[in-house]
């Protein structure tokens, strides 16, 4: 395949996703909240090991990401060189940079004067608001009218919330105890 045939089937330098798509930012949020509600239901984790779960989470996450985009979609439309899995591992990474900022609000939490509970909220709270945050820019970005704006944020918020309040009950939609469960340790 030539570069000029290679260049067209991979939709030019920005690769299938349009610039400005925030579908990992958004994901990465949701994954990110989902991981702090988790971490409560779970049992006993510390600052630390809350830090390293949301980052590693997000790490593992972006992987298999990169992973299926490289070897699902791509791999029957392109060859697969050093250029092509940069492009990919750049256009998957909001995902990651989802985690940092409920990550960064759990590290911070003590300046704050928050408990291991607090700080597990506040990382809760930026997480929820990165998602709403996150598609909206999305949606706005899309020329979507504000109408449709305020549509897509309160949908990622009802998300955010729904897994708060389900995170307690396996077996289905009774409200749980919510994140009030989080037994975090010092």
């Amino acid at each position: 395949m030539s570069e000029a045939e290679h260049s067209e089937t991979t939709a030019g330098p920005t690769g299938p996703r349009a610039r400005g798509d925030f579908t990992g930012g958004v994901y990465g949020s949701l994954l990110a909240a989902s991981v702090v509600v988790g971490a409560g239901a779970a049992g006993v984790f510390s600052r630390v090991e809350l830090v390293v779960l949301l980052v590693s989470t997000a790490v593992v996450f972006w992987i298999a990401h990169v992973h299926a985009q490289l070897f699902g979609a791509r791999l029957a439309q392109e060859v697969l060189d050093r250029r092509v899995v940069l492009h990919v591992c750049r256009e998957e990474l909001p995902i990651v940079k989802a985690a940092v900022p409920p990550a960064a609000a759990v590290i911070v939490s003590p300046l704050l004067g928050l408990d291991l509970l607090g700080g597990a909220w506040l990382a809760l709270a930026v997480a929820l608001a990165g998602q709403v945050g996150w598609s909206a820019a999305a949606a706005r970005t899309a020329g979507a009218s504000w109408r449709l704006v305020i549509v897509s944020a309160a949908v990622n918020l009802l998300l955010g919330l729904l897994i708060i309040v389900l995170q307690d009950r396996p077996e289905g939609l009774t409200p749980g105890r919510a994140v009030a469960r989080f037994t975090f340790r010092r």
